[in-house]
């Protein structure tokens, strides 16, 4: 086999592997925050159809983001990206599935809104280890491990914010659905800069993360557990179901 065929050979298997440990986060998280919902699973085919869109959210993503990058990283990074991002992802979930029938509880609200942040992650997350590895610099592995752990899962939990704002917005009476998206959308705008802060923070950025990556998986989780309270389907929900007076569990 002649040198060129072995080295084109080889950087093909080194894609795919890059591909496979790339989307396969992304993929174990969709799994994992579908599995929360217990009473009434959402069809295979709905989370595909997020997770693909989320994807195509990247597009647009692309186009907006980079020209604040050449005024200063600082504002793109920290200001522009976590704005754009969580709109783009919001607009997926608001204009397509949540005017479905099978959106017919709060935790749905979750489930699709990680569906799509996933979807949107990992292609993040293939374009940044292909970057990586076209640099050459070494840092693949730990660039790989590293966003699988905080970047990908990071992107469901910042957008279960306003999943789950939208989840009970949706059987909140009218004057109310506004002030739940917004204050939704806010939370997770806000989550999502305050990580790229500490990822741009220098040498304090692993205690940062240490404090602020636990605290937001304790706040998903409350989320997901009171969205599974007020849900329809739960046998132990006395209330009639997510648009009686029970908003008083939002905070």
């Amino acid at each position: 086999m002649r040198t060129g065929d072995r080295t084109e050979k080889q950087a093909i298997v080194d894609a795919v592997i890059i591909l496979v440990l790339s989307l396969t986060p992304g993929l174990f998280w969709t799994w994992y925050f579908f599995k929360k919902d217990k009473f009434e699973p959402e069809p295979l085919r709905l989370i595909r159809d997020c997770f693909i869109l989320g994807m195509v959210a990247v597009i647009p993503a692309a186009i907006v983001e980079p020209p604040f990058e050449k005024i200063s990283t600082l504002f793109s990074v920290v200001m522009v990206a976590p704005i754009v991002e969580e709109l783009l992802k919001f607009a997926v979930v608001r204009f397509t599935v949540f005017r479905k029938a099978e959106f017919d509880e709060p935790i749905d609200g979750i489930v699709y809104a990680s569906a799509v942040a996933l979807g949107f992650a990992s292609l993040e997350n293939v374009l940044y280890v292909l970057d990586q590895y076209n640099r050459g610099t070494g840092n693949v592995a730990t660039v790989t491990i590293l966003r699988a752990l905080l970047s990908v899962p990071g992107h469901a939990l910042w957008s279960s914010m306003w999943g789950f704002a939208l989840g009970f917005a949706k059987f909140a009476p009218p004057r109310r659905r506004s002030r739940l998206i917004r204050t939704g959308l806010l939370m997770a705008i806000g989550m999502h800069a305050l990580f790229n802060l500490l990822c741009l923070s220098g040498p304090i950025w692993p205690l940062g993360l240490l404090l602020f990556v636990p605290l937001t998986w304790m706040i998903a989780h409350r989320r997901i557990e009171q969205a599974l309270l007020a849900s329809p389907h739960n046998q132990r929900n006395e209330r009639k179901g997510p648009s009686a007076d029970g908003f008083h569990h939002i905070d």
